[in-house]
Protein backbone atom coordinates (compact mmCIF):
# COMPACT_ATOMS: atom_id res chain seq x y z
CA UNK A 1 0.00 0.00 0.00
CA UNK A 2 1.46 3.49 -0.99
CA UNK A 3 2.58 5.57 1.96
CA UNK A 4 0.12 8.51 1.51
CA UNK A 5 -2.96 5.77 1.23
CA UNK A 6 -2.04 4.66 4.53
CA UNK A 7 -1.94 8.25 5.89
CA UNK A 8 -5.44 8.61 4.33
CA UNK A 9 -6.92 5.61 6.15
CA UNK A 10 -5.48 6.55 9.61
CA UNK A 11 -6.73 10.10 8.93
CA UNK A 12 -9.82 9.16 7.79
CA UNK A 13 -10.32 6.34 10.78
CA UNK A 14 -9.32 9.50 13.19
CA UNK A 15 -12.05 11.67 11.55
CA UNK A 16 -14.60 9.11 12.02
CA UNK A 17 -13.93 8.35 15.64
CA UNK A 18 -13.51 11.92 16.92
CA UNK A 19 -17.14 12.58 15.24
CA UNK A 20 -18.45 9.26 16.71
CA UNK A 21 -20.13 11.02 19.50
CA UNK A 22 -23.68 9.56 20.14
CA UNK A 23 -23.90 11.76 23.19
CA UNK A 24 -24.12 14.96 21.18
CA UNK A 25 -27.25 14.03 19.69
CA UNK A 26 -28.96 14.50 23.25
CA UNK A 27 -26.40 16.42 25.60
CA UNK A 28 -29.25 18.92 26.33
CA UNK A 29 -31.50 16.38 28.10
CA UNK A 30 -28.72 14.89 29.89
CA UNK A 31 -27.68 17.75 31.08
CA UNK A 32 -31.19 19.51 32.36
CA UNK A 33 -32.19 15.67 33.15
CA UNK A 34 -29.84 13.42 34.75
CA UNK A 35 -27.59 15.77 35.55
CA UNK A 36 -30.29 18.46 37.03
CA UNK A 37 -28.59 21.62 35.95
CA UNK A 38 -31.32 23.99 34.84
CA UNK A 39 -32.00 25.40 31.78
CA UNK A 40 -30.44 28.89 32.60
CA UNK A 41 -27.52 27.41 33.64
CA UNK A 42 -27.13 25.58 30.90
CA UNK A 43 -28.24 28.38 28.31
CA UNK A 44 -26.51 31.15 29.98
CA UNK A 45 -23.51 29.99 31.75
CA UNK A 46 -22.31 26.42 30.34
CA UNK A 47 -22.41 27.07 26.64
CA UNK A 48 -21.22 30.15 26.35
CA UNK A 49 -18.41 28.60 28.26
CA UNK A 50 -17.73 26.09 25.55
CA UNK A 51 -17.86 29.37 22.52
CA UNK A 52 -15.85 31.06 24.08
CA UNK A 53 -12.87 29.01 25.09
CA UNK A 54 -13.44 27.53 21.48
CA UNK A 55 -12.48 31.13 19.94
CA UNK A 56 -9.61 31.60 22.22
CA UNK A 57 -7.98 28.19 22.25
CA UNK A 58 -8.62 28.70 18.45
CA UNK A 59 -6.08 31.06 18.00
CA UNK A 60 -3.62 29.15 20.25
CA UNK A 61 -4.00 26.37 18.33
CA UNK A 62 -3.96 28.45 14.99
CA UNK A 63 -0.44 29.88 15.89
CA UNK A 64 1.19 26.83 17.07
CA UNK A 65 0.37 24.00 14.66
CA UNK A 66 2.68 24.79 11.73
CA UNK A 67 5.17 25.12 14.81
CA UNK A 68 4.36 21.87 16.15
CA UNK A 69 3.96 19.92 12.98
CA UNK A 70 0.44 19.03 13.20
CA UNK A 71 0.52 15.70 15.16
CA UNK A 72 1.11 16.88 18.80
CA UNK A 73 -2.25 18.69 18.46
CA UNK A 74 -4.35 16.05 16.87
CA UNK A 75 -3.71 13.81 20.09
CA UNK A 76 -3.86 16.83 22.37
CA UNK A 77 -7.63 16.69 20.15
CA UNK A 78 -8.29 13.29 21.24
CA UNK A 79 -7.05 13.74 25.25
CA UNK A 80 -8.95 16.66 25.64
CA UNK A 81 -11.96 14.44 24.28
CA UNK A 82 -11.47 11.90 26.45
CA UNK A 83 -11.11 14.31 29.85
CA UNK A 84 -14.01 16.35 28.15
CA UNK A 85 -16.49 13.00 28.40
CA UNK A 86 -15.05 12.33 31.98
CA UNK A 87 -15.65 15.69 33.34
CA UNK A 88 -19.50 15.51 31.85
CA UNK A 89 -19.78 11.97 33.05
CA UNK A 90 -18.90 12.95 36.78
CA UNK A 91 -18.93 15.89 37.91
CA UNK A 92 -22.21 16.90 39.02
CA UNK A 93 -21.10 21.11 39.44
CA UNK A 94 -21.79 24.16 37.77
CA UNK A 95 -17.97 25.14 37.82
CA UNK A 96 -16.92 21.19 36.35
CA UNK A 97 -19.30 21.41 33.72
CA UNK A 98 -17.96 25.07 32.38
CA UNK A 99 -14.33 23.22 32.90
CA UNK A 100 -15.74 20.47 30.84
CA UNK A 101 -16.81 22.66 28.31
CA UNK A 102 -13.90 24.72 28.02
CA UNK A 103 -11.95 21.03 27.04
CA UNK A 104 -14.95 21.27 24.50
CA UNK A 105 -13.46 24.26 23.42
CA UNK A 106 -9.71 22.70 22.80
CA UNK A 107 -11.38 19.91 21.24
CA UNK A 108 -12.89 22.20 18.59
CA UNK A 109 -9.84 24.60 18.61
CA UNK A 110 -7.24 21.76 17.72
CA UNK A 111 -8.98 20.73 14.85
CA UNK A 112 -7.40 22.57 12.52
CA UNK A 113 -4.52 20.60 13.04
CA UNK A 114 -6.28 17.78 12.12
CA UNK A 115 -7.78 19.43 9.07
CA UNK A 116 -4.07 21.28 8.06
CA UNK A 117 -1.85 17.60 8.55
CA UNK A 118 -2.47 16.53 5.13
CA UNK A 119 -0.76 19.80 3.73
CA UNK A 120 2.44 18.91 5.34
CA UNK A 121 2.22 15.36 5.74
CA UNK A 122 0.93 14.33 1.89
CA UNK A 123 2.37 15.33 -1.60
CA UNK A 124 0.09 17.63 -3.56
CA UNK A 125 -0.95 15.83 -6.11
CA UNK A 126 -2.95 13.48 -3.20
CA UNK A 127 -4.32 16.77 -1.44
CA UNK A 128 -7.82 16.47 -3.40
CA UNK A 129 -8.25 12.82 -2.34
CA UNK A 130 -7.05 12.90 0.90
CA UNK A 131 -9.79 15.45 1.36
CA UNK A 132 -12.30 13.60 -0.02
CA UNK A 133 -11.61 10.43 2.11
CA UNK A 134 -11.66 12.25 5.05
CA UNK A 135 -14.24 14.34 4.82
CA UNK A 136 -16.27 11.55 3.52
CA UNK A 137 -15.37 9.89 7.11
CA UNK A 138 -16.27 12.62 9.04
CA UNK A 139 -19.53 12.77 8.08
CA UNK A 140 -19.98 8.99 8.04
CA UNK A 141 -19.05 9.07 12.13
CA UNK A 142 -21.77 12.01 12.42
CA UNK A 143 -24.51 10.45 10.63
CA UNK A 144 -23.77 6.59 11.80
CA UNK A 145 -23.92 8.35 15.65
CA UNK A 146 -27.03 9.87 15.33
CA UNK A 147 -28.33 7.31 14.00
CA UNK A 148 -26.96 4.94 16.80
CA UNK A 149 -28.00 7.34 19.56
CA UNK A 150 -31.55 7.76 18.12
CA UNK A 151 -31.56 3.86 18.22
CA UNK A 152 -30.24 2.90 21.50
CA UNK A 153 -32.92 5.66 22.90
CA UNK A 154 -35.60 4.92 21.25
CA UNK A 155 -35.65 1.25 21.82
CA UNK A 156 -34.51 2.02 25.65
CA UNK A 157 -31.28 0.13 25.25
CA UNK A 158 -29.55 3.04 27.11
CA UNK A 159 -30.70 6.17 28.14
CA UNK A 160 -28.77 9.79 27.47
CA UNK A 161 -26.43 9.20 30.12
CA UNK A 162 -24.97 6.21 29.05
CA UNK A 163 -24.37 7.26 25.47
CA UNK A 164 -21.32 9.44 27.02
CA UNK A 165 -19.59 6.37 28.10
CA UNK A 166 -19.98 5.43 24.37
CA UNK A 167 -18.36 9.17 23.20
CA UNK A 168 -15.36 8.77 25.89
CA UNK A 169 -14.88 5.02 25.25
CA UNK A 170 -12.91 2.23 27.66
CA UNK A 171 -15.33 1.82 30.00
CA UNK A 172 -17.88 -0.82 30.07
CA UNK A 173 -21.20 -0.40 29.44
CA UNK A 174 -24.27 -2.61 30.50
CA UNK A 175 -27.03 -2.53 27.79
CA UNK A 176 -30.61 -2.62 29.98
CA UNK A 177 -31.63 -5.24 26.82
CA UNK A 178 -28.56 -8.19 26.94
CA UNK A 179 -26.69 -9.35 29.71
CA UNK A 180 -23.37 -9.34 28.41
CA UNK A 181 -20.75 -5.75 28.56
CA UNK A 182 -19.54 -3.91 25.59
CA UNK A 183 -16.86 -1.43 25.39
CA UNK A 184 -16.73 1.42 23.20
CA UNK A 185 -13.75 3.10 22.13
CA UNK A 186 -14.31 6.33 20.67
CA UNK A 187 -11.92 9.52 21.97
CA UNK A 188 -9.78 7.06 23.79
CA UNK A 189 -9.13 5.52 20.14
CA UNK A 190 -9.36 8.49 18.33
CA UNK A 191 -6.02 9.79 20.67
CA UNK A 192 -4.33 6.29 20.36
CA UNK A 193 -4.65 6.42 16.39
CA UNK A 194 -3.44 9.83 16.18
CA UNK A 195 -0.23 8.69 17.87
CA UNK A 196 0.09 5.89 15.44
CA UNK A 197 -0.05 8.61 13.05
CA UNK A 198 3.49 9.48 10.91
CA UNK A 199 5.56 12.30 12.58
CA UNK A 200 5.30 15.39 9.72
CA UNK A 201 9.46 16.49 9.34
CA UNK A 202 8.30 19.43 6.95
CA UNK A 203 5.71 22.16 7.82
CA UNK A 204 4.23 24.60 5.32
CA UNK A 205 6.12 27.65 7.15
CA UNK A 206 8.06 26.97 10.34
CA UNK A 207 9.78 23.49 9.13
CA UNK A 208 10.15 23.44 5.43
CA UNK A 209 12.72 22.48 4.15
CA UNK A 210 14.43 25.98 3.15
CA UNK A 211 14.69 27.04 6.43
CA UNK A 212 14.86 23.58 7.94
CA UNK A 213 18.36 24.22 9.23
CA UNK A 214 18.42 27.82 10.38
CA UNK A 215 18.66 29.21 13.75
CA UNK A 216 14.76 29.33 15.39
CA UNK A 217 14.68 32.74 15.75
CA UNK A 218 15.38 33.23 11.50
CA UNK A 219 13.01 30.29 11.20
CA UNK A 220 10.09 32.84 12.68
CA UNK A 221 11.73 35.33 10.76
CA UNK A 222 10.91 33.86 7.62
CA UNK A 223 8.00 31.97 8.13
CA UNK A 224 6.18 35.08 8.96
CA UNK A 225 7.72 36.19 5.68
CA UNK A 226 5.95 33.18 4.17
CA UNK A 227 2.71 33.85 6.02
CA UNK A 228 3.05 37.52 5.07
CA UNK A 229 3.15 37.25 1.55
CA UNK A 230 0.50 34.59 1.44
CA UNK A 231 -1.60 36.50 3.34
CA UNK A 232 -1.07 39.89 1.27
CA UNK A 233 -1.98 37.41 -1.74
CA UNK A 234 -5.60 36.34 -0.43
CA UNK A 235 -6.46 39.23 1.14
CA UNK A 236 -6.10 41.93 -1.36
CA UNK A 237 -8.16 40.11 -4.04
CA UNK A 238 -11.52 41.57 -3.17
CA UNK A 239 -13.26 38.26 -4.57
CA UNK A 240 -11.65 36.26 -1.24
CA UNK A 241 -12.25 39.52 1.13
CA UNK A 242 -16.10 39.42 0.05
CA UNK A 243 -16.74 35.59 -0.22
CA UNK A 244 -14.34 34.55 3.10
CA UNK A 245 -16.10 37.12 4.66
CA UNK A 246 -20.02 35.99 3.68
CA UNK A 247 -18.73 32.66 4.27
CA UNK A 248 -17.91 33.40 8.09
CA UNK A 249 -20.36 35.21 8.60
CA UNK A 250 -22.98 31.86 7.91
CA UNK A 251 -20.81 29.85 10.02
CA UNK A 252 -21.03 32.05 12.22
CA UNK A 253 -25.05 32.35 12.42
CA UNK A 254 -24.98 28.69 11.61
CA UNK A 255 -22.94 27.41 14.46
CA UNK A 256 -24.67 29.75 17.26
CA UNK A 257 -28.13 28.49 16.00
CA UNK A 258 -27.09 24.67 16.72
CA UNK A 259 -25.43 24.86 19.86
CA UNK A 260 -29.09 26.50 20.95
CA UNK A 261 -31.00 23.97 18.89
CA UNK A 262 -31.49 21.21 21.53
CA UNK A 263 -32.84 23.67 23.95
CA UNK A 264 -35.58 24.62 21.95
CA UNK A 265 -36.40 21.19 20.51
CA UNK A 266 -37.18 20.48 24.40
CA UNK A 267 -38.80 23.39 24.60
CA UNK A 268 -41.64 22.37 22.24
CA UNK A 269 -41.62 18.56 22.76
CA UNK A 270 -44.57 17.34 24.54
CA UNK A 271 -45.22 15.25 26.89
CA UNK A 272 -46.17 11.82 24.68
CA UNK A 273 -43.47 13.10 22.16
CA UNK A 274 -39.79 11.27 21.76
CA UNK A 275 -36.81 13.37 20.69
CA UNK A 276 -35.77 12.45 17.23
CA UNK A 277 -32.47 14.08 17.80
CA UNK A 278 -30.36 11.54 16.49
CA UNK A 279 -32.34 11.00 13.14
CA UNK A 280 -32.22 14.40 12.47
CA UNK A 281 -28.51 14.48 12.89
CA UNK A 282 -27.99 11.54 10.75
CA UNK A 283 -30.27 13.23 7.89
CA UNK A 284 -28.78 16.69 8.51
CA UNK A 285 -25.29 15.34 8.00
CA UNK A 286 -26.41 13.39 4.82
CA UNK A 287 -28.14 15.78 2.94
CA UNK A 288 -25.24 17.68 4.04
CA UNK A 289 -22.89 15.28 2.08
CA UNK A 290 -24.98 15.32 -0.80
CA UNK A 291 -25.24 18.67 -0.76
CA UNK A 292 -21.09 19.21 -0.26
CA UNK A 293 -20.73 16.51 -2.97
CA UNK A 294 -23.65 18.52 -5.71
CA UNK A 295 -21.26 21.95 -5.00
CA UNK A 296 -17.82 20.47 -5.95
CA UNK A 297 -19.78 19.53 -9.25
CA UNK A 298 -21.36 22.96 -10.01
CA UNK A 299 -19.38 25.03 -12.75
CA UNK A 300 -19.73 28.79 -11.83
CA UNK A 301 -19.28 30.97 -14.79
CA UNK A 302 -20.87 33.27 -13.49
CA UNK A 303 -18.65 34.85 -10.79
CA UNK A 304 -19.70 38.16 -11.03
CA UNK A 305 -23.03 36.78 -10.20
CA UNK A 306 -22.11 35.18 -7.16
CA UNK A 307 -22.85 38.12 -4.97
CA UNK A 308 -26.40 38.02 -5.40
CA UNK A 309 -26.87 34.51 -5.11
CA UNK A 310 -24.59 34.69 -1.18
CA UNK A 311 -27.40 37.33 -0.83
CA UNK A 312 -30.55 35.60 -1.60
CA UNK A 313 -29.04 32.39 0.28
CA UNK A 314 -28.81 34.46 3.04
CA UNK A 315 -32.41 35.63 2.59
CA UNK A 316 -33.80 32.03 2.38
CA UNK A 317 -31.72 31.11 5.79
CA UNK A 318 -33.46 34.29 7.49
CA UNK A 319 -36.55 33.21 6.54
CA UNK A 320 -36.02 29.42 7.57
CA UNK A 321 -34.61 30.75 10.83
CA UNK A 322 -37.34 32.74 11.82
CA UNK A 323 -39.69 30.40 10.55
CA UNK A 324 -37.95 27.91 13.10
CA UNK A 325 -38.18 30.33 16.11
CA UNK A 326 -42.08 31.11 15.14
CA UNK A 327 -43.29 27.21 15.27
CA UNK A 328 -44.88 25.14 17.64
CA UNK A 329 -44.89 21.74 16.10
CA UNK A 330 -41.48 20.22 16.47
CA UNK A 331 -41.24 18.35 13.48
CA UNK A 332 -42.11 20.95 11.69
CA UNK A 333 -38.58 22.39 13.60
CA UNK A 334 -36.90 19.54 12.50
CA UNK A 335 -37.38 19.96 9.22
CA UNK A 336 -36.91 23.81 8.81
CA UNK A 337 -33.65 22.71 10.39
CA UNK A 338 -32.64 19.98 8.74
CA UNK A 339 -33.06 22.27 5.27
CA UNK A 340 -31.48 25.39 6.60
CA UNK A 341 -28.00 22.88 6.81
CA UNK A 342 -28.37 21.38 3.90
CA UNK A 343 -28.59 24.75 2.28
CA UNK A 344 -25.30 25.79 4.28
CA UNK A 345 -23.20 23.01 3.17
CA UNK A 346 -23.82 23.59 0.04
CA UNK A 347 -23.06 27.23 -0.23
CA UNK A 348 -20.11 27.22 2.51
CA UNK A 349 -18.40 24.09 -0.15
CA UNK A 350 -19.28 26.53 -3.18
CA UNK A 351 -17.76 29.58 -1.61
CA UNK A 352 -14.70 27.96 -0.39
CA UNK A 353 -14.42 26.02 -3.88
CA UNK A 354 -13.93 29.57 -5.28
CA UNK A 355 -11.81 31.30 -3.15
CA UNK A 356 -9.42 27.97 -3.83
CA UNK A 357 -9.21 29.25 -7.42
CA UNK A 358 -8.25 32.80 -6.09
CA UNK A 359 -5.25 31.58 -3.94
CA UNK A 360 -2.02 30.46 -4.23
CA UNK A 361 -2.12 26.39 -3.57
CA UNK A 362 0.02 26.36 -0.20
CA UNK A 363 -2.22 29.49 1.48
CA UNK A 364 -5.49 27.26 1.81
CA UNK A 365 -5.15 26.20 5.26
CA UNK A 366 -3.79 29.42 6.08
CA UNK A 367 -6.71 30.99 4.75
CA UNK A 368 -9.63 28.65 6.36
CA UNK A 369 -7.67 29.03 9.43
CA UNK A 370 -8.01 33.05 9.46
CA UNK A 371 -12.26 32.76 7.46
CA UNK A 372 -12.82 29.42 10.60
CA UNK A 373 -11.42 32.42 13.43
CA UNK A 374 -13.74 35.40 11.62
CA UNK A 375 -16.39 32.60 12.08
CA UNK A 376 -15.90 31.33 15.66
CA UNK A 377 -15.24 35.13 16.77
CA UNK A 378 -18.98 36.43 15.28
CA UNK A 379 -20.23 33.57 17.07
CA UNK A 380 -18.69 34.43 20.52
CA UNK A 381 -20.01 38.07 19.83
CA UNK A 382 -23.47 36.74 18.35
CA UNK A 383 -23.90 34.37 22.07
CA UNK A 384 -22.77 37.35 23.83
CA UNK A 385 -24.97 39.67 22.50
CA UNK A 386 -28.25 37.53 22.44
CA UNK A 387 -27.92 35.02 25.37
CA UNK A 388 -25.19 35.89 28.04
CA UNK A 389 -26.23 36.98 31.21
CA UNK A 390 -24.94 40.14 31.82
CA UNK A 391 -23.40 41.04 28.78
CA UNK A 392 -26.37 40.61 26.31
CA UNK A 393 -29.67 41.04 26.44
CA UNK A 394 -30.24 37.52 27.67
CA UNK A 395 -32.96 36.58 25.34
CA UNK A 396 -35.18 33.23 25.59
CA UNK A 397 -34.35 30.50 23.31
CA UNK A 398 -37.34 31.95 20.65
CA UNK A 399 -36.05 35.52 21.24
CA UNK A 400 -32.11 33.74 20.37
CA UNK A 401 -33.50 32.46 17.37
CA UNK A 402 -35.31 35.53 15.86
CA UNK A 403 -32.27 37.39 16.05
CA UNK A 404 -30.10 34.77 14.32
CA UNK A 405 -32.86 35.31 11.51
CA UNK A 406 -32.83 38.88 11.93
CA UNK A 407 -28.96 38.22 11.74
CA UNK A 408 -29.22 36.47 8.00
CA UNK A 409 -31.51 39.17 6.65
CA UNK A 410 -28.88 42.24 7.66
CA UNK A 411 -26.36 39.84 6.02
CA UNK A 412 -28.52 39.63 2.60
CA UNK A 413 -28.73 42.99 2.92
CA UNK A 414 -25.04 44.03 2.52
CA UNK A 415 -25.03 41.57 -0.03
CA UNK A 416 -27.72 43.15 -2.50
CA UNK A 417 -25.52 46.38 -1.77
CA UNK A 418 -22.49 44.75 -2.87
CA UNK A 419 -23.98 43.32 -5.80
CA UNK A 420 -25.68 46.49 -7.05
CA UNK A 421 -22.38 48.42 -6.48
CA UNK A 422 -20.35 46.14 -8.60
CA UNK A 423 -23.04 45.86 -11.54
CA UNK A 424 -23.20 49.75 -11.71
CA UNK A 425 -19.22 49.83 -11.69
CA UNK A 426 -18.69 46.81 -14.18
CA UNK A 427 -21.81 48.81 -16.36
CA UNK A 428 -20.06 51.99 -16.16
CA UNK A 429 -16.51 50.66 -17.29
CA UNK A 430 -18.51 48.99 -19.96
CA UNK A 431 -19.63 51.99 -21.05
CA UNK A 432 -16.50 53.79 -21.26
CA UNK A 433 -14.66 50.94 -23.21
CA UNK A 434 -17.33 52.00 -26.35
CA UNK A 435 -16.49 55.41 -25.99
Amino acid sequence: MEEWLKISLTLSLIGFLKEFRPSEAFYYEYLVGPKNFTEDQVNREAVPTSIYSTLVLQVFAFLITDMCRYKPLIIVLGLSGVIMYSLMLWTTSLLGLQIALGFNGLFYGTEVAYYTYIYGKVDKEHFERVTSHTNAAILAGRTSSGILAQVLVSVKWMDVEQLNYISLGGDAIQFNHFNNKQYFPAMVLTTLWACLLPSVKESIYFQSEEVGLLPFSKKVMSAFVVIKGHFTQAFTNPRVVKWGMWHGFAIAGYTAMEYYIQALYSLLQTEDQDLYNGAVIAVQTFLGFCASLLAGYVSVTWRNKLDMALAASSLVEGILVIAISQTENIFLCYSLYILNSTLVYFMTTLIMGQIAKEIVENSYGLVVGIFTFWAQAFTAILTAVVSSEGTGFNLDVRGQFVVYGSYQFGICLIYVVIAITNFVVSKGTFMLELQ
